[in-house]
């Protein structure tokens, strides 16, 4: 979960930076690649909730 978590920080990171770039400059490239990474996050935000109900449906048997 650990490494989950960190590998989504960094994708919000690099998200947060090139849609700044692409909002404040009207950088396209930046706002490509923000688009592509947005992708990217899709997929791992719906495998965090998976694992997080899962741990909280493992500590509220606990």
């Amino acid at each position: 979960m650990n490494e989950l978590t960190e590998l989504l920080e960094n994708k919000m990171q690099s998200f947060l930076k090139d849609a700044a770039l692409q909002v404040q400059n009207g950088n396209k490239a930046a706002g490509l690649r923000a688009h592509r990474t947005s992708l990217e996050i899709q997929p791992l935000l719906k495998e965090f909730r998976k694992r997080s109900l899962e741990l909280s449906k493992e500590n509220s048997c606990s």
